[in-house]
Formats: structure tokens, sequence, C-alpha cells
């Protein structure tokens, strides 16, 4: 048997309203299981994938802020 996590992730929040994708993450931030690690991972995976380098780069800033002591 064959899984892709990753796919799986993807298909079930395909179509979503980003009402429904904020709801997702806050949920998934909210909870701190961390078997909701991996579908935060993926979602994060799209955002990169589709950003600007720009974006990129203001993403790396604000983590970089958020994970300093």
């Amino acid at each position: 048997m064959n899984f892709n996590l990753r796919n799986a992730i993807i298909q079930n929040v395909s179509g979503n309203s980003q009402d429904e994708l904020r709801g997702t993450i806050v949920d998934a931030i909210q909870n701190g299981e961390e078997k909701m690690l991996p579908g935060l991972g993926v979602l994060f995976e799209v955002i990169w994938q589709n950003a600007s380098e720009q974006e990129r780069v203001e993403m790396l800033q604000t983590l970089e802020k958020g994970v300093k002591s």
C-alpha cells in the first residue's frame, strides 16, 4: 500500500476558501498537536512554491524574528 501524505493533505484542502484555509491553519496551531505538523509543513511548501522571491525574503525575515530568543 502506497500512501502519499502530501497528496492526501492537498486533496483534503483543495477547493477550500481563504476562510476555510485560515480555519485549518488556526485550528492546527491552537491544538498544538504534533500530528498536525506534517499538514502545516505541506501548506507551507505550497506557499513557498507559489511565492515570489521578495515574498520568500519577507517570510524568512519573519521566521528569523520568530525563532530568535
